[in-house]
């Protein structure tokens, strides 16, 4: 008898997610077949996992959920090869995968049986990755190496109260207990591990799966992210300057009616990651950000300008994943340099350089706007045009070169007095440090009013559409 024959959470949650009566099971009738320790006697229906495929408003979506109701949702070897044949249909047809996740982990009465099964999950998830998007939704316990299972896919969700993730478990840990910190929790996995992309209720997160859904493309060759525009393609975003600082509101006024699906937004929150939607298109943003700010237009959470190592790793990421899925790419620009600490610096270089080879080895469409400043090599690392940037634009006020103009003055005039430094301040500015001057050497193509950014994008993405860019014949890259 199938899973999906009684009301459980497991199909509860299938029949939430997918359009009413879309979903149409396969291996219903699959059962573990291991005997050993008496398995034989244990019933073992679905062995422990739905699987199938449904709708999500009109897109097909392959999805398993895994019933804990049985054995503890454990993966076994029939179960582990059920979710394998999904992984094949899904790269058959060109179509997302979506994994509900409630597990108790490895099925310790099959083994090595288990574990071969496993890995095979492991290659299936490798060889679709860049191939179908590939989407994580843990409710339960996802331990050990079910914990790389939701890191080898491209987004993950986590239930806010019940959801576990982990390679070990808090306790387990030498001087740690759950009570200290509790490293399998939804927030210290999104804050601070930033492994998951959102936290929320269960029908929260199973929205934002639908929401994302909508957005992305099916695979990596059809297309099918586009909606229909109802946005004037020229209007004004009146007062955007005053977003500057926060960026994700910035976003929002440029996006078609304010549209903005953010991904990984309670880490590095110094950097935004977000699709949003141009005249109908799916793009993804990468912004620089120096304050956060509530509903309530309260200052909650403040930063320097400064490139994080956390900030670099989280753009470099997002960027790929959308050149995987041919998602042109908008930077918004506000970077003062790299963060200055001994933290930082164990990994900051490394992080910076995955973030320059990402945008550099993009061939998608790639827009920037320099919204604010833009200082030396961490400039650069933000999608310049000096490392393939097709489109960049910038604002009247911002400050395009190597480091603030008052600091130049000071260190090429050491022995000025301060009067004349202020004057060597001003002159640096307008030669070196002006949009105008950078524009003048082509590494701005157009001044442009804050206001008609959202119109100057669109435009740089349409002419962009058919961009085709090639490079060197190679295996891979190395960074």
């Amino acid at each position: 008898m199938s899973n999906m024959a009684t009301e459980n959470a497991a199909s509860r949650r299938i029949m939430s997610l997918l359009d009413a009566g879309s979903f149409v099971e396969i291996g219903g009738g699959v059962t573990a077949r291991a005997t050993d320790f008496n398995m034989q006697e244990t019933k073992t229906p679905g062995d422990g996992v739905i699987t199938g495929y449904g709708l999500i408003d009109g897109n097909l979506v392959y999805v398993y959920s895994q019933d804990a109701s049985v054995l503890g949702g454990s993966i076994g070897e029939m179960h582990a090869k059920k979710i394998v044949s999904v992984y094949d249909m899904a790269m058959k047809m060109g179509a997302p995968v979506i994994g509900l996740v409630d597990c108790a982990g490895i099925r310790l009465q099959e083994a090595t049986d288990a574990l071969d099964a496993f890995g095979q999950l492991y290659l299936k998830q490798t060889l679709a990755s860049g191939v179908v998007p590939q989407i994580t939704a843990i409710f339960g316990n996802c331990g050990g190496g079910l914990a790389a299972l939701a890191a080898l896919t491209d987004f993950t969700f986590m239930e806010e109260k019940s959801a576990k993730l982990f390679v070990n478990s808090p306790n387990a840990i030498p001087g740690n207990t759950v009570q200290k910190c509790d490293t399998s929790s939804a927030k210290f996995q999104s804050e601070s591990a930033g492994l998951v992309d959102a936290v929320g209720t269960e029908e929260g997160i199973l929205s934002d799966i639908r929401s994302l859904i909508c957005m992305l493309p099916c695979n990596n060759e059809e297309d099918a992210s586009y909606d229909e525009c109802t946005d004037d393609l020229n209007r004004l975003c009146a007062d955007i300057e005053n977003a500057a600082e926060d960026t994700s509101i910035a976003l929002a006024q440029i996006s078609d009616n304010g549209v903005v699906f953010e991904v990984k937004k309670d880490y590095a929150k110094d950097m935004v990651t977000a699709f949003i939607r141009l005249n109908g298109m799916t793009v993804g943003a990468v912004a620089n950000r120096s304050k956060v700010y509530n509903e309530n237009a309260e200052v909650v959470a403040e930063f320097d300008g400064s490139l994080s190592t956390a900030g670099a790793r989280k753009a470099a990421q997002f960027v790929k994943f959308c050149d995987s899925f041919n998602i042109p790419v908008l930077t918004l620009t506000n970077v003062t340099g790299f963060d200055a600490s001994k933290c930082a610096e164990r990994n900051l270089a490394r992080e910076t350089a995955k973030l320059i080879y990402a945008f550099a080895d993009a061939t998608v469409p790639k827009v920037n706007v320099i919204i604010g400043k833009a200082y030396g090599s961490a400039y650069v690392a933000m999608n310049s045009k000096s490392i393939g940037a097709d489109m960049v634009y910038a604002w009247p006020d911002a400050e395009i070169g190597m480091m603030d103009a008052d600091l130049a003055a000071r260190i090429m005039y050491p022995d000025a007095d301060r009067t004349a430094q202020r004057e060597k301040a001003a002159d640096y500015r307008a030669l070196q440090s002006s949009p105008a001057s950078a524009a003048g050497r082509g590494y701005v193509d157009a001044v442009i009013s804050p206001a008609e950014t959202r119109k100057y994008i669109i435009g740089a993405f349409e002419m962009l559409f058919t961009k085709r860019e090639d490079r060197p014949a190679k295996k891979h890259g190395t960074v």
